[in-house]
């Protein structure tokens, strides 16, 4: 009888201490993007500091438990992305994936996520198919997506007389969903679309896109890409003379690329981002603190990357534990107020809503400041930004 009861008391001590072991382990957060390919100086590790900044500052604990941040390279592959998040899942305890830079990831991502009820939060995904057709009760799409790229831009620029358009858009999830969402919008204020074509993903050569934009007779080319491809595209554009009789429209071109390219080559260009650096006091503040571990100033990427650790590691305080579903109710309920966004919320679907720009990049001779590339152009409210609901494909919303 004492033999059975020692076992009893010795097997109630260990499940006791596994128990303990576990309440202590790291809250972990992973961070999954580009590291290593062309579109790693926009993100890549910058959004993996980002993450760090935010667990720093919300003091590297929650719960009682420290926060850690992981991170990997997906190296823009769909499987490979997959394969990194299972494991993190369900191996590694981590409790949301962030960022996932790269549409055709962030889908697969996004349904593996579903599958195991967790949390993914999007700052360089731009596919609002997200919050569309694939949308997920634990998922947030947070920084931009491609409706916000496009639609209120588009209305805007065919306001202002840019009524035709033509395309230049890379064959893949992100650049079609961009030419997509940007075609209804520019349909519906009256432009149209008078041609495009689609390019591979790593072009190096642009010259006969740019002579097709050119014979079209476009007022408006749109580049429908991002990080080298838009690089290339611009120089390229702007070399054959492109921007003296059009104008040429950076769907995702951010401010590295405008850095990378030079004034000279990027001037007079029109972009649209939910945060420039250098538009208030408070955006100035973070932004020089991020330079000074970087050397690089932000772009909505990264800091969308601090505001969404920020804000999920404040709904697991909230809500006292990480089961997603009670960290995803806090996330809805809590408004969203920081440097970058001032009175943003997640809306059903999982969109955030908050105020985007557009912006023209300076000619060197405006610029007052080392970084100082953008004037402000047009601000699209958050109501604007958005898919409006009634044109949802979410299920979501469609079962209420």
């Amino acid at each position: 009888m004492r033999k059975a009861l020692a076992i009893v008391v010795a097997a109630v001590a260990a499940f006791g201490f596994g128990a303990s072991a576990r309440a202590e382990e790291p809250i972990r957060i992973g961070i999954l993007n580009d590291q290593s390919g062309p579109y790693s100086a926009i993100d890549g590790p910058t959004s993996v500091d980002a993450a760090r900044m935010a667990v720093e500052d919300f003091g590297g604990t929650v719960l009682g438990r420290k926060v850690e941040v992981v991170s990997a390279d997906h190296q823009n592959k769909a499987d490979v992305g997959s394969t990194i998040a299972r494991k993190w899942f369900d191996v590694d305890g981590v409790t949301a994936i962030l960022d996932v830079a790269v549409s055709s990831v962030a889908l697969a991502v996004q349904e593996l996520a579903r599958e195991r009820n967790k949390i993914v939060i999007y700052s360089g995904a731009g596919t609002s198919d997200l919050t569309g057709k694939a949308c997920s009760p634990t998922s947030v799409h947070w920084t931009y997506d491609t409706y916000a790229l496009t639609a209120g831009t588009s209305r805007a620029i065919v306001g202002q007389g840019g009524d035709s358009w033509y395309f230049i858009s890379s064959d893949n999830a992100f650049g079609q969903a961009l030419q997509r969402d940007s075609t209804k919008a520019i349909t519906a204020a009256g432009g149209k679309v008078v041609g495009s074509v689609l390019h591979p993903y790593g072009t190096p050569d642009f010259a006969s896109y740019i002579l097709q934009a050119q014979s079209s007779g476009a007022k408006v080319v749109a580049l429908a890409n991002a990080g080298e491809d838009t690089k290339n595209a611009i120089k390229t554009g702007t070399s054959m003379g492109m921007t003296e009789t059009q104008q040429m429209l950076g769907l995702l071109t951010l401010l590295p690329d405008v850095h990378g390219l030079g004034l000279d080559a990027a001037k007079g260009l029109l972009v649209t981002e939910s945060f420039y650096w250098n538009m208030n006091d408070e955006t100035r503040s973070w932004s020089k603190r991020f330079f000074e571990r970087n050397n690089v100033m932000p772009h909505m990427v990264p800091a969308g990357v601090y505001g969404s650790v920020m804000h999920y590691l404040k709904a697991v305080k909230q809500a006292g534990t990480t089961e997603s579903a009670v960290v995803m109710k806090a996330m809805k309920e809590m408004p969203i107020n920081d440097f970058m966004t001032k009175n943003g919320h997640i809306r059903e679907d999982g969109r955030v809503l908050r105020d985007f720009y557009i912006f023209r990049v300076k000619a060197p001779d405006q610029a007052k400041e080392p970084w100082d590339y953008y004037e402000l152009v047009a601000t699209i409210p958050a109501d604007q930004a958005a898919r409006p609901l009634a044109e949802s494909e979410c299920p979501l919303i469609k079962n209420q």
